[in-house]
């Protein structure tokens, strides 16, 4: 059983737990509202809509939607294919929601794994990723380098029998550091980020270059380096056969002496964390 921790946080972090509870009640709005010819496209829209409705005026990136196999990843080669397409959902099918609004200066990102109707094998990865979630707190909290951690939730999802399907994104992240953006009253963005964000991440990683870390959690000699405190949005990606599974979620670094301060997720009260708990 998993049961939500109960723990005081600042009104910093209570303002990014407000802006990705937001996120994670769109996800689960949409997908109600999901069903049978329902295309990428669509739901995207449908994300941006409600979110708007609720006063985000900005963004780390655009709502994406992605369907089938598409939510594995198959054959993606270039950035321009994680964009919505006109691929319908239908039966048994998978769906990933993924999306990153602001709201008030706060900063989210999360990943939604769902599926339209029954489909064994999609609740099998869904099961699956909450001993991900465990291990990547559980090392983080020893302290080491996060590029070994990324090689140890690779050699479980071997164990697991699962393709890592985060190594597709650019730079083959599992996670992105956030934090707050100066709000503005026009927030443009560029290939689907917001232009704000996007300086951010490009300061943060111009600072850690020179100190030696990197905002983006990686495969690579760059990520060869203990956690660096702050909040990461980070999303352990599986795939099996043309599905294709996820969490995403904002992961709390800090330079506390003890072990549970150290490093704990911002909120264990989240869709999947409540699935685990159920037994679904």
């Amino acid at each position: 059983m998993t049961s939500a921790v109960v723990r005081e946080i600042s009104a910093e972090l209570r303002g990014f737990r407000e802006v990705q509870t937001l996120a994670y009640e769109c996800a689960e709005a949409v997908a109600a509202q999901l069903k049978p010819g329902v295309t990428e496209r669509e739901a995207a829209r449908m994300q941006r809509q409600w979110l708007r409705e609720r006063g985000v005026r900005d963004w780390f990136h655009l709502p994406f939607a992605w369907f089938g196999d598409r939510t594995a990843f198959v054959n993606f080669r270039v950035p321009l294919q994680f964009f919505p397409t006109n691929r319908k959902l239908e039966p048994g099918m998978p769906f990933i929601l993924d999306m990153a609004p602001v709201y008030k200066g706060y900063t989210a990102d999360i990943g939604y794994s769902g599926c339209l109707g029954l489909n064994p094998v999609h609740d099998k990865l869904l099961a699956d990723l909450k001993a991900h979630r465990e291990l990547i707190l559980s090392e983080v909290r020893e302290r080491r380098p996060l590029r070994e951690i990324y090689e140890d939730v690779d050699r479980l999802m071997v164990r697991q029998g699962y393709a890592n399907r985060h190594r597709a994104y650019p730079f083959g992240v599992i996670a992105h550091k956030v934090d707050r953006v100066r709000e503005r009253r026009l927030n443009p963005t560029l290939f689907g980020f917001g232009t704000q964000s996007l300086k951010g991440l490009a300061s943060d990683a111009l600072h850690g270059h020179r100190d030696g870390w990197s905002p983006l959690w990686s495969p690579y000699k760059f990520s060869d380096h203990p956690p660096r405190p702050g909040l990461w949005a980070v999303e352990p990606h599986l795939g099996f056969r043309g599905t294709g599974a996820k969490f995403e979620e904002i992961l709390v670094v800090t330079d506390s002496g003890d072990p549970e301060e150290s490093a704990f997720w911002l909120d264990d009260d989240l869709p999947h964390v409540r699935r685990w708990a159920e037994g679904i």
